[in-house]
């Protein structure tokens, strides 16, 4: 709150993000990226970095994006090749991001670079302002979905940044901090989900009350009702393993980071069966754009990519369970 934000605690958030969702999955997705950037200036800045930005990311005069994926790291993304070069009172960054949400038109972007060896303590979080000398950006991608949020490549060739933009002001942190900002955006993005799979239900059991075949409501038939049955059922399922992973997250438990994991994995696994069922549902009209649940199905897909695919989630939740025997 002293940074502009309104205080929310995890769960609330979730439950925002869920409603919010219900409208437009691609728009809500940038806002929780957006979160995400201003959380972690907020939880790992300095005070002079927080004075100068939290403010403004609190109430979106700067808006922000997560800048950690490159072209040779995805899900590896400890391999990451981006370099910061410290030169006297200033760092010189070389690298590109690709898949950046919002890239080309945020006003900072939270970069992840190796200022060190190998392995993940080689690693630091930069803020980069959008006029930095040095900083470009690529094409606009031509996107299956989310395409109310530009996403182009962050290039970076001899780009300066200020001593006093290394994110907490010690260098080796950043992937740490890069991990801790994701265990948010997974319960965020995952809520994206549920609020888009809450709207395809409710438009496929509109429709299939509605629609007539072979001298009926689509909603008479057995196999309709039992589609139905099981979209609910997953629905409500995700809806409580995403709220008791924001619960874990805000208590700090240690089991926090392997909850968001699994809620995130089951929730948009779940959500986009439930949206591409839904459009089924819908018979062919389903397929057309006059329809909204086209866009649910394809605005949710890439939930189960970025923010860790959900395979690595899977790697996360059972390296958890079999540590912990």
């Amino acid at each position: 709150e002293n940074g502009g934000g309104v205080g929310l605690d995890r769960e609330t958030t979730s439950v925002v993000f869920e409603a919010l969702s219900r409208g437009c999955v691609s728009t809500t997705a940038y806002l929780t990226l957006h979160n995400t950037c201003a959380w972690m200036v907020d939880a790992f800045g300095t005070e002079a970095q927080k004075e100068m930005y939290l403010e403004k990311l609190g109430n979106m005069e700067y808006l922000g994006s997560y800048c950690l994926t490159e072209p040779g790291s995805g899900s590896d993304a400890m391999s990451l090749t981006t370099t910061a070069k410290k030169d006297g009172n200033k760092y010189i960054l070389n690298g590109t991001k690709v898949f950046i949400s919002n890239g080309g038109d945020s006003d900072i972007y939270l970069v992840m670079a190796r200022t060190g060896g190998p392995g993940p303590k080689g690693i630091s979080t930069f803020i980069v302002p959008k006029d930095s000398v040095g900083l470009s950006f690529g094409k606009k991608e031509r996107k299956v979905g989310w395409n109310s949020q530009p996403t182009r490549s962050v290039i970076l060739e001899d780009c300066e940044v200020s001593v006093e933009n290394l994110l907490g002001g010690e260098e080796g942190k950043g992937f740490k901090f890069a991990m801790m900002g994701l265990d948010g955006g997974r319960i965020n993005i995952a809520s994206c989900s549920i609020g888009g799979a809450d709207a395809s239900l409710r438009a496929a059991i509109e429709h299939t009350t509605v629609r007539n075949q072979f001298g009926q409501e689509i909603s008479k038939f057995q196999n309709t009702q039992f589609e139905i049955a099981e979209m609910a059922g997953k629905l409500n399922a995700s809806r409580a393993i995403v709220r008791q992973a924001a619960r874990l997250l805000e208590a700090k438990v240690p089991m926090a980071t392997a909850s968001c994991a699994m809620a995130k994995q089951f929730a948009t696994d779940a959500c986009f069966d439930i949206c591409n069922r839904s459009l089924q549902l819908h018979g062919g009209y389903g397929y057309l754009k006059d329809y909204p649940v086209q866009q649910y199905m394809r605005d949710t897909r890439v939930h189960q990519i970025l923010g860790g695919t959900n395979e690595i989630m899977k790697l996360v939740v059972s390296r958890s369970i079999l540590n912990s025997v």
